[in-house]
């Protein structure tokens, strides 16, 4: 289907002006990424300098928290393409109505997490772990656990502020916070600045203080901001039940595919962690490191999403279309950049986050170092699923990437993981390989799903418009 706009425009012109416009609205996205992962890259830079018992213990509680903060960030994150659409239409109290309606589930997602994390020892050791990781991963979510609150209103005002295509705030704040953590960490965990040293548990305050810092600095900039003030002024902020009821259908389905695709990862690093501590502490750093990487394709991801609906908004599936496999082809060009590195310096990589210097962690730089060469292809892999999952919901789909991430990642990707790593005996690259297993058949049905959808849609499209002009 070519639209009128694209009749008589030469190709070039369009890849260009709809990469230029990925671009556009993903490097913010990107660069807010980078500095957001660097709070929790800071973290596990602190714990490997704490020793492979500490990484170990905070990365698993790390992992868990983040399987949970990530499940409910799914829930609000459909907020910003229902913002879009509300926005592109004019309905300006539709806006603020969505907005109330995330604030709503974001703070019953964040109560309800935060309690499950506080009840996890016990569950902990029964699945394997070393109990004194356990012990000290649960004491480390104890403090942690308060600071999902602000995190999942942070998240709701975040994909707000994207709906309506100004995310420029979030990128200063988060450096604040990048500042803050380092300074937070140094202070708390190793008892500088006059204050105590806490070890772990100073790792886990900082992170609930900041999450509530950047919080209330992106709220402030936010009513203080003259094009995002009018959409959450106080009187025209209402409960609606129908926007209520919007951001949950849009939102559960992303949730259970992001809580999925967490889940698929939590379980991964649970299977770890009954291979020893320092393979799961080599877990940590590689999970990590794939991670930061991830935020790339996250951010293009999520513009091409945006884009998408707009295109669909206008039924122009033709350009729809293309956004979604150029934003494909964005994501896998960085990932084969990025890996560029991993065959050069590999060693001088794991050491940024985990001191070399300890003969204690030598089998932890070993693993980790090695296990980068296997990061390479799931990384291609990682960003084609996530941006296959982002263009399929920017088509108004997001109940079929729930179902294919069910599909690649548990019925494919957990077996493939178990077989090799623990009933084949190839251990932690065993799990890895697995995991890159289950990504590729993932990304792989993601984009056929993607494909499929975007030509039904502009058949049914070709069908109604004569309908509706006879003449």
């Amino acid at each position: 289907m070519v639209t009128k706009a694209e009749t008589g425009t030469p190709r070039s012109r369009w890849w260009r002006g709809d990469v230029l416009a990925i671009l556009l609205l993903a490097l913010p996205l990107i660069l807010t990424n980078f500095a957001h992962v660097a709070l929790t890259t800071i973290d596990i830079v602190v714990l490997g300098r704490l020793g492979t018992l500490e990484l170990a213990a905070g990365g698993l509680a790390i992992a868990l928290f983040n399987q949970l903060r990530t499940t409910g960030t799914g829930l609000v994150t459909g907020l910003s393409n229902l913002v879009a659409e509300a926005h592109a239409r004019g309905e300006h109290q539709r806006v603020r109505d969505l907005l109330v309606a995330g604030f709503f589930w974001a703070t019953v997602c964040g109560v309800m997490f935060a309690i499950a994390l506080l009840l996890l020892e016990r569950p902990l050791v029964w699945l394997g772990q070393d109990a004194q990781v356990a012990a000290m991963a649960t004491r480390f979510l104890l403090i942690a656990a308060p600071g999902l609150l602000p995190c999942l209103w942070f998240q709701t005002l975040r994909h707000f502020t994207v709906g309506l295509k100004y995310p420029g705030p979030l990128l200063v704040i988060t450096l604040i916070c990048i500042v803050l953590t380092a300074g937070l960490n140094y202070g708390l965990v190793f008892g500088q600045f006059g204050l105590p040293a806490l070890g772990l548990q100073g790792v886990a305050l900082t992170t609930s203080i900041v999450f509530l810092l950047s919080f209330l600095m992106f709220l402030a900039v936010v009513l203080n901001n003259r094009i995002l003030a009018p959409h959450v002024a106080w009187p025209g902020l209402r409960w609606s039940p129908d926007a209520i009821k919007a951001v949950w259908r849009l939102g559960l389905p992303i949730a259970g595919t992001y809580a999925s695709e967490a889940g698929f990862f939590s379980v991964l690093t649970l299977l770890i962690g009954t291979l020893g501590r320092e393979a799961l502490a080599a877990q940590t750093v590689l999970n990590q490191i794939i991670y930061i990487v991830f935020m790339i394709s996250a951010g293009i991801s999520h513009a091409a999403s945006i884009h998408i609906s707009e295109a669909c908004g206008v039924a122009d599936y033709a350009r729809a279309r293309r956004l979604g496999f150029l934003g494909l082809a964005l994501g896998v060009a960085a990932m084969l950049a990025v890996a560029v590195p991993y065959v050069l310096v590999p060693d001088a990589i794991v050491a940024l986050f985990i001191s070399a210097d300890h003969r204690a962690n030598a089998t932890t730089l070993a693993l980790a170092a090695s296990g980068l060469l296997i990061a390479i292809v799931l990384q291609i892999f990682d960003a084609s699923q996530n941006i296959g999952n982002g263009i399929l919901r920017g088509t108004g789909d997001t109940a079929g990437p729930f179902r294919i991430s069910l599909l690649g990642y548990w019925l494919v990707g957990l077996p493939c993981a178990y077989l090799l790593g623990v009933t084949l005996g190839y251990g932690i690259y065993g799990v890895w390989i697995g995991q890159t297993i289950g990504l590729a058949a993932t990304a792989t049905l993601l984009l056929a799903s993607f494909r499929k959808r975007v030509g039904c849609l502009a058949r049914q499209a070709e069908y109604v418009t004569p309908a509706a002009n006879p003449l």
